[in-house]
């Protein structure tokens, strides 16, 4: 069942500025456009995650079973401040040559592109990129980590180049899984310009058009099947065919994830390592590619590139 959108929800709450500004930058940090989103009333919501099942068992007739239960832990999901303050000089503004709308939604745009950039980030890096940000999928599938079961949550790509590592991760959506949430009932806010004086650094005034970007942002991890990683992907050590395949595996048989992300550079390795068949004899085989196609989908699942994933992490133990 399609699930909503960011964008989706800003369509519904009727911002149409807002709605712009999303659809013109959306494309810069794509999990925006692909995890499903929500408002809450307000900042924060607790979610109930089953750590056990009851017991289950054969018996002897007139032999009774021991009574059992599942049991269950809370988990919080808080939204955080996502703020920025654009401001433009008037005369700046006013001496643009399509005028000074034009040039304040020039910035707007820019800001926009900036804060979507900032979640996408946060969204695999969490607290390792802004502190005062939401946790993120990088601390919740630690290297070597474990679900309840035992299973693993990691796969180690073996790369050992020091500050050259990527991860891929598989995630799978949904209101008891991966999605975001936008708290106060409301998604990204540009307020209304207005016009204020500033001070230079040298204590000297100019006037200046000025607006506020606020959000209330989180995240929410529902339950440890909900995500996957790679880590320790280097140039030498790439994403592979084998890999996914054994990413997919660590999920339990009924869950499958809804996609895949990586780095620019990952789904390319994972194109290069990719066989290439050639068909006729000879040298003359015209309108043949050497390289295969660019990967959209693994046993499909889609696949996305995104530059929130950088190539630059350290290696992991």
């Amino acid at each position: 069942m399609a699930q909503a959108t960011l964008l989706d929800i800003a369509k519904l709450n009727g911002n149409d500025q807002v709605i712009g500004l999303i659809e013109e930058n959306i494309s810069s940090a794509p999990e925006l456009s692909i995890f499903p989103s929500r408002t809450i009333k307000g900042t924060t919501y607790t979610t109930g995650v089953r750590t056990g099942l009851p017991t289950v068992g054969f018996r002897d007739a007139n032999a009774g079973v021991a009574p059992s239960k599942s049991t269950f832990k809370k988990n919080l999901v808080e939204c955080f401040i996502l703020s920025s303050l654009i401001r433009a000089d008037k005369a700046v503004a006013d001496a643009y040559e399509d005028g000074a709308d034009a040039w304040k939604m020039i910035e707007a745009s820019g800001v926009m592109r900036a804060a979507m950039q900032r979640i996408g980030k946060q969204t695999w890096y969490g607290t390792s990129s802004d502190a005062k940000g939401f946790a993120g999928f990088k601390a919740f599938l630690a290297a070597g980590g474990k679900t309840l079961a035992g299973d693993d949550l990691t796969i180690n790509a073996g790369g050992s180049t020091a500050n050259t590592a990527s991860s891929v991760y598989a995630v799978k959506f949904g209101e008891q899984d991966a999605q975001f949430v936008f708290g106060q009932n409301s998604i990204m806010e540009l307020g209304e310009w207005r016009n204020e004086t500033v001070t230079d650094s040298e204590g000297k005034g100019y006037e200046a058009y000025a607006a506020a970007l606020t959000a209330w942002v989180g995240l929410q991890i529902g339950n440890e099947n909900c995500a996957r990683r790679i880590y320790n992907l280097t140039v030498a050590n790439g994403l592979t065919d084998a890999l996914l395949a054994k990413l997919i595996a660590t999920f339990p048989v009924g869950v499958r994830p809804d996609a895949i992300f990586g780095s620019r550079r990952s789904i390319a390795q994972l194109q290069a390592s990719r066989t290439v068949a050639l068909y006729g004899t000879g040298t003359n085989r015209p309108n043949q590619p050497n390289v295969a196609p660019y990967p959209t989908e693994f046993e499909g699942i889609k696949i996305i590139a995104t530059d929130s994933i950088l190539n630059t992490d350290a290696i992991e133990s």
